[in-house]
């Protein structure tokens, strides 16, 4: 059964870090039922306290990826409308256009809802929808950290228990 579990866990631990790049799969929660089913073998002690501090840090990984293209979007010049349309062009994006849309959806949200808001702006526009677009290249990034991170944790542990 240890075998099977460690096995299983390394296969989330790397898929977690495919999830960083792929919006259907929460990559550092992915990572982090891994380092989960590590800590269920034999081989490896139960720590709650790592595990507990890693999975806080999971879950705030994963709600900033939502947040952070639209604080960009903010941050950029957008007004409330940019943000409400990087907002909707996210979800949008996400359903029609699949991974790419995840790119290309806040971008073009935000653009749209800052010409709505003021169509003769179109400079304003495009940069807080370039904001948008780093926001949530940022978030990519944060999300790519945190699983190489636990896969990291997962072969350290492993190194030091296991072989």
């Amino acid at each position: 059964m240890d075998i099977a579990l460690y096995l299983f866990g390394i296969f989330l631990a790397l898929l977690g870090i495919v999830g960083s790049f792929l919006p259907v799969l929460p990559g550092p929660i992915t990572s982090w039922f891994g380092l989960l089913l590590l800590h269920f073998t034999s081989w490896v002690p139960m720590n709650t306290k790592f595990l507990t501090i890693t999975f806080i840090a999971a879950i705030l990984v994963f709600v900033l990826d939502y947040i952070i293209p639209l604080l960009g979007t903010k941050k950029f010049g957008g007004t409330k409308n940019g943000m409400i349309g990087s907002g909707i062009g996210l979800v949008i994006g996400m359903v029609f256009m699949g991974p790419l849309g995840i790119i290309i959806g806040p971008f073009i949200g935000a653009f749209s809802g800052e010409l709505i808001h003021d169509f003769q702006n179109k400079k304003g526009a495009l940069k807080a929808a370039i904001g948008s677009l780093i926001g949530f290249l940022t978030g990519v990034f944060l999300k790519f950290f945190l699983a190489a991170l636990y896969l990291f944790f997962f072969v350290q542990e492993s190194f030091t228990h296991v072989f």
